[in-house]
């Protein structure tokens, strides 16, 4: 069935325009098209409301959400619910994320992840493990009961996700430069989180294969004048991506507007990290045993330590312009083609273009999200 999406402002890779016609053909963009295309008339149509039609959101760190938190209950049933309640603020592709926990209950949520896909789970990408190979000094609100190092005979375990993609977070000191070449090799995307390590062990790790830095500035040695540490390794390699959390509370506004300028802004990544009241009016849940409480947006713990966010990904893009200063188009693609491109995914996910995969979302002009579509399915 082909569908026409039209009377919209659509981002494309020139821009927002306003007098074309969204051709969808099952789960795949046909064509972007003139009104009177024959196409058209053959299509039922769709009108949009004069609203933004956007690619949909990539989110690579989502711990929970819709009241679930994923370490809690590892199966299908709270990958569909964590997707559901994020879907509405327009993620259409996103990554389970586990944090630090023992090997048998990351087993369990690398097995559930692989259920979703081969079940076709909507917006289901592949999955995140962040931990628990951690610097204890960097460790926040994760569990220093799981942390441990990370050796050549975990990696069996690590690479055994199947037809979507696998991003770990480490430490690069808590394993070797070896290792992480391995990783890579089997198709892993290793970025460095949660480390203390020096400018020479991020370095070696980038030369590996290391690809990517997970929240950039939170939980990672600081660039000082005579050691670069871990942000000063992620400002030097050009290659490499950094996730950002805007929310106000995990990193200042102008110290993220300094990063956005040591580094080309296509390689700045929004994400989530969420927690369970994503979608949710709950002002406290439990992580690992903890009481975690929502105030004034923040997650934290009884000591005051970060735990995640509230934070959806419609809200990061509006947060992007109001404290970064990002026009829409720019915060837009920062939540959805960046992503998709460090995912190694960017030919099918994170543009409106003809062949690209029908993952859209619906914005108002309070960038709110009004609709999604999933591989053409229109949903949210």
């Amino acid at each position: 069935m082909r569908t026409a999406l039209e009377n919209g402002r659509i981002l494309t890779a020139d821009g927002i325009v306003t007098d074309q016609v969204l051709l969808l053909n099952g789960t795949r963009i046909e064509a972007l098209v003139p009104r009177d295309d024959p196409r058209r008339q053959q299509a039922a149509v769709e009108d949009l409301g004069g609203h933004l039609l956007v690619p949909g959101f990539v989110d690579i760190q989502v711990n929970g959400g819709g009241g679930v938190l994923f370490n809690d209950a590892p199966d299908i049933h709270s990958i569909r619910a964590i997707g559901a309640a994020h879907r509405r603020f327009g993620t259409t592709g996103f990554l389970p994320t586990i944090i630090s926990d023992d090997l048998e209950t990351i087993g369990l949520a690398i097995a559930a992840v692989q259920a979703a896909i081969d079940g076709g789970l909507p917006g289901v990408l592949g999955m995140h493990v962040e931990g628990p190979f951690l610097s204890r000094a960097r460790r926040g609100v994760h569990d220093a009961r799981h942390l441990r190092t990370l050796d050549a005979s975990l990696l069996p375990l690590l690479c055994s996700l199947r037809g979507g993609r696998m991003l770990l977070t480490l430490a690069p000191e808590m394993t070797t430069p070896d290792v992480i070449g391995q990783l890579v090799d089997a198709g892993v995307i290793v970025a460095a989180g949660h480390s203390n390590a020096t400018y020479a062990e991020v370095d070696a790790a980038i030369a590996c294969g290391l690809r990517g830095f997970t929240h950039l500035f939170n939980a990672m040695s600081a660039l000082t004048p005579r050691e670069p540490g871990v942000v000063g390794a992620a400002f030097y390699s050009e290659n490499t991506w950094c996730g950002i959390i805007v929310d106000g509370h995990h990193v200042n506004p102008v110290t993220l507007k300094i990063a956005l300028r040591c580094k080309r802004h296509d390689r700045f990544v929004l994400v989530t990290d969420a927690m369970p009241v994503v979608g949710t009016s709950d002002a406290t849940f439990l992580l690992q045993g903890r009481t975690i409480h929502v105030i004034d947006g923040a997650c934290r713990d009884d000591h005051g330590t970060l735990a995640g966010t509230s934070l959806d990904m419609a809200a990061a893009v509006r947060n992007a312009v109001t404290m970064l200063g990002l026009d829409i188009t720019e915060a837009v693609r920062m939540a959805s083609e960046y992503p998709a491109q460090f995912l190694g995914v960017g030919d099918e996910l994170g543009r409106i273009a003809a062949g690209y995969r029908a993952n859209l979302a619906l914005m108002d002009d309070t960038l709110s999200v009004r609709r999604t579509w999933i591989d053409g399915r229109s949903g949210g």
